[in-house]
C-alpha cells in the first residue's frame, strides 16, 4: 500500500474528490426536488422522476464546466510551467489531462442518459394528467390556464390532436425538447466516434464528429430555457398542506388563493461560459501560431516508411520531450496531428518524425516523396509547444527510458540534449543515470535512430562516461533469414542490426530482472521512469515500479510517467 501511495496516491485524491462532488451534488439536489416545498405540486405530477431528472442536470453542469479545461493544452503548459518549483506529484497530474478528460465524458454521458430517460417519463406523465388520466388533483393542476390571475403548472398546452402524439410533437417545438435531442444525438456521435479502435483506424472521423461539442454547448445553453420544470412560487400564501384537498375552492377563500407556478432561471450557461471563453482564447492562440511562417530546413525519408522533417519557426523555444500539433492545409485546413519533437533545445530547429498510420499520414509522405530535391514542401502550420511528462526527466537522479516502435521521439530529444550538455559541460544536469529501453517489431525501424546511439557511445567512452548510458534495444519480430544472419555474424563487435557495440536483445525485456538490476545499481537513488509506448505496457511499468519501490525515503524510489497526447 505504501508502494501504491507513491506513485499513485495524489491521484486517487484528487479523482475521490471529484467523485465526492459529483455524489454531493447529485444527493443534494435529489433530496432538493425530492422534498422541497414548492415543488410539492410539481411532485404530483411527476413523482420521483422530478428528482432523478434534476439531481443528473446538477452534475452535467459541473462536469460540463470540467470538460474542456483539460484539452486547452497552452492553459496547460502554462500551468505546468507555474508548477516547475512546486513538487513533481503536481505536476504529474497535468500529464493525466486526457484521462481525465475521458472521465468527466464518460460522467456526462451518464447523467445525460438518466436525466433524458427521467424526462420521457416526465413528458408521458404530463401528457397523461393533461388528459384527465389520474387524480382528480392532478387534472386541475393541468387545467391551470396561463393567464393575467393564474400561472400554469403542466408545460402540455396542445389538447387538439392525438393524445398518443402530444409527447413526441412537445418534444420536436419546445425549446427545452429540441435542444435535449440536439445535444443528445451530438453526444452519441462525440462518444462513439471517440472508441479506441475508431480513433486509431479513422482518425478523420474522431476529429470532426468530436467537433460537435460546438453544437453540443450550444445547445446546453439555450436548453434550459424552455423552463418546463416549474415550482411553486407563491408557498407562503397557499399552503398546499391544506388546500391540496380543497381544489375546488382555489381563489374562491382566501386561506387558498390560486397556486401560482414559475420556471427556473436557466443556470447552464453560468457554469459553461468561463471554460467556453478560455477555450475560444486556446484556438485564438492557435490561429496566431498557424499564421505564423514555417520554413523547412530538411526533408529526409528514412526506413519503415518514417518521415523527418527539420523545420525553422521564428522565435520557436522548446524543452525536452515536448510535443507539437502539425496542420497541413494541402491535406486538410482543419485537422491537427500532435508529434513527439525529436530535436534538442540546442538545436536551432525543430524536428518530427512520422511514421506511416493513417489516411493523413499517408498523403503527407506521398507529397514529401514527389517533391523536387531541395524544394520547400507544402505550407505547415505549427502549434506548441506542449508539455509532457518527459520534460522532467532532468528532475531524477536516475532514469529509465522505454520506448515501443515510433514512441522512441520524445527519447530522441533528451539524448541528444544530454549530448549537448556534455559537450558545453553544463553545470545544471544533475542527472547521474539513463537507462534506455527501446521495442521494436522490425529491424528498419532501429535504422534512423541508431546513428545518434552512436555518437552518444563514442562521446561518453572519450570522456569516460560509458556507464552513464546503458541503452538495451529489443527486437520483438524476425523471420528465418534475419536469424540465420544473426548466428553467422554473432562473433562481430558490433551488432549486426544497428552497428552498435550493444548488441541486440530478442524478445520482450523481462522487466523485474530490469528494474531489479536498477534498484541494485542506485540502492539510494530516485528513479523516474519515463514511457512513450501502448497502455499494455505502461499497466505492465506502472505495476513494476509499485513493487519495486520501498517505502524506506533512504532507498530507491520508481516514479512512473507515460507521455499522453
Amino acid at each position: 500500500m505504501g508502494n501504491w501511495i507513491i506513485n499513485n496516491g495524489f491521484t486517487a485524491m484528487m479523482l475521490t474528490v471529484w467523485m465526492g462532488i459529483n455524489i454531493f451534488l447529485f444527493v443534494w439536489f435529489y433530496l432538493f426536488y425530492d422534498l422541497g416545498e414548492k415543488f410539492f405540486y410539481t411532485r404530483h405530477l411527476l413523482g420521483s422522476a422530478l428528482a432523478w431528472a434534476r439531481a443528473p442536470a446538477a452534475v452535467l453542469n459541473f462536469n460540463c464546466l470540467l470538460i474542456l479545461l483539460p484539452v486547452c493544452r497552452n492553459l496547460l503548459s502554462l500551468l505546468r510551467g507555474s508548477f516547475v518549483s512546486c513538487s513533481r506529484t503536481m505536476r504529474k497530474q497535468l500529464d493525466k489531462n486526457l484521462s481525465f478528460h475521458k472521465l468527466v465524458a464518460y460522467m456526462i454521458a451518464l447523467m445525460t442518459a438518466v436525466h433524458m430517460v427521467a424526462h420521457l417519463l416526465n413528458v408521458e406523465w404530463y401528457n397523461n394528467s393533461r388528459q384527465g388520466g389520474y387524480d382528480n388533483l392532478s387534472t386541475a393542476l393541468s387545467d391551470l390556464e396561463d393567464s393575467k390571475n393564474t400561472t400554469y403548472l403542466n408545460p402540455i398546452r396542445t389538447t387538439n390532436i392525438d393524445a398518443q402524439q402530444i409527447p413526441t410533437y412537445f418534444v420536436f417545438t419546445t425549446i427545452a425538447g429540441l435542444t435535449g435531442v440536439i445535444i443528445t444525438l451530438a453526444l452519441i456521435l462525440i462518444i462513439t466516434s471517440s472508441m479506441e479502435v475508431v480513433r486509431r483506424s479513422y482518425f478523420e472521423v474522431f476529429w470532426y464528429t468530436h467537433h460537435l461539442f460546438v453544437i453540443f454547448f450550444a445547445g446546453l445553453v439555450f436548453h434550459g430555457a424552455g423552463r418546463i420544470v416549474r415550482s411553486q412560487s407563491n408557498v407562503d400564501k397557499h399552503n398546499f398542506t391544506l388546500c391540496k384537498d380543497r381544489f375546488a375552492d382555489w381563489g374562491k377563500i382566501p386561506e387558498c388563493p390560486m397556486p401560482q407556478f414559475e420556471g427556473g432561471f436557466p443556470q447552464t450557461w453560468m457554469y459553461v461560459i468561463g471554460p467556453m471563453i478560455i477555450y475560444l482564447c486556446e484556438r485564438l492562440v492557435r490561429f496566431i501560431r498557424y499564421m505564423q511562417r514555417v520554413q523547412y530546413r530538411k526533408i529526409v525519408m528514412h526506413p519503415s516508411k518514417v518521415l523527418e522533417l527539420q523545420l525553422v519557426k521564428k522565435g520557436f523555444k522548446m524543452e525536452v520531450g515536448q510535443y507539437v500539433f502539425l496542420n497541413c492545409p494541402a491535406i486538410s485546413q482543419l485537422e491537427w496531428h500532435p508529434f513527439t519533437m525529436t530535436s534538442a533545445p540546442e538545436e536551432d530547429f525543430l524536428s518530427v518524425h512520422i511514421r506511416s498510420a493513417g489516411d493523413w499520414t499517408d498523403k503527407l509522405i506521398d507529397i514529401m516523396q514527389k517533391l523536387p530535391e531541395g524544394a520547400q514542401g507544402p505550407k505547415m502550420g505549427v502549434d506548441g509547444p506542449f508539455g509532457t511528462a518527459s520534460e522532467d526527466v532532468f528532475d531524477y537522479e536516475v532514469s529509465m527510458l522505454v520506448g515501443a516502435g515510433i514512441g522512441v521521439t520524445p527519447f530522441a530529444s533528451i539524448l541528444k540534449s544530454i549530448w549537448y550538455k556534455f559537450k558545453d559541460s553544463d553545470p545544471k544536469l544533475h542527472t547521474k543515470k539513463i537507462y534506455f529501453y527501446w521495442l521494436c517489431r522490425e529491424t528498419h525501424a532501429f535504422e534512423w535512430f541508431a546513428d545518434l546511439l552512436q555518437v552518444q557511445e563514442k562521446e561518453m567512452e572519450e570522456r569516460g562516461m560509458g556507464d552513464f548510458l546503458t541503452y538495451k534495444l529489443f527486437l520483438t519480430g524476425w523471420d528465418e533469414s534475419h536469424a540465420g544472419h544473426v548466428k553467422i555474424n554473432c562473433d562481430k563487435d558490433t551488432d549486426v542490426v544497428t552497428g552498435l557495440k550493444q548488441k541486440t536483445h530478442y524478445g520482450r525485456p523481462n522487466w523485474d530482472k530490469e528494474f531489479e538490476q536498477v534498484r541494485k545499481e542506485n540502492p539510494k537513488s530516485v528513479v523516474g521512469t519515463f514511457l512513450c509506448g501502448p497502455v499494455a505496457l505502461a499497466q505492465v511499468l506502472a505495476k513494476k515500479c509499485v513493487k519495486y519501490s520501498d517505502v524506506d525515503p533512504r532507498k530507491t524510489k520508481f516514479y512512473f510517467n507515460k507521455e499522453n497526447f
